[in-house]
């Protein structure tokens, strides 16, 4: 059944196209092109060697660790593929994530998963009119309540070899910073 999958949206893309206006066609071509957007995220291509500090009480000091991350252009400067290694709570971190930026939407895209839980994170937002600061919400459940969590998440690119990665919860309209990882440019 899975590799009849394929071949039957083809067909219903093709099938669609095929009904399409020139103006519409070129529309569809214009959507398809990677843009100034996915060249200021290509930017932070390469590995990277980030020191991180995560808050789980804010009252408290954070705990420390490095992490290792590696970021690629992937399916032709459309997206941009994250892998990122180091310890966080005093255990192994692995995670994944995925950007890019929607010319439909007018909105940078991103993924998150790792293995500290299960779930998959969604976010979208914008960039600063400085173009520095690339500012992303979302929404995770909470594990202990179970309930959906407003979360952000800011990249600011500091340098060529720098940047600065936050994320945040958001309750009751406050944010909390519950990690920050500075980033320098291997090599």
């Amino acid at each position: 059944m899975k590799k009849f999958i394929l071949p039957i949206l083809l067909m219903v893309f093709i099938a669609n196209v095929n009904g399409q206006s020139k103006e519409e066609m070129e529309v569809w071509n214009t959507n398809m092109k990677p843009s100034k957007f996915h060249k200021w995220i290509a930017q932070f291509d390469g590995t990277w060697s980030g020191q991180s500090k995560m808050w789980m009480d804010p009252k408290q000091p954070p705990m420390e660790s490095k992490m290792v991350t590696t970021n690629e252009m992937i399916l032709e400067g459309r997206y941009q593929r994250s892998t990122n290694t180091g310890r966080m709570m005093e255990q192994e971190f692995v995670g994944e994530g995925i950007m890019g930026y929607d010319n439909a939407s007018k909105k940078f895209v991103s993924t998150w998963i790792d293995n500290m839980g299960t779930g998959i994170i969604f976010m979208e937002g914008e960039l600063s009119k400085d173009e520095k600061i690339l500012t992303l919400y979302g929404m995770m459940k909470d594990p202990i309540s179970g309930k959906d969590m407003k979360i952000k998440q800011t990249l600011t690119l500091v340098s060529d070899n720098e940047h600065k990665f936050e994320m945040y919860m958001i309750t009751d309209g406050n944010e909390f910073k519950t990690l920050e990882i500075m980033y320098t440019r291997e090599g």
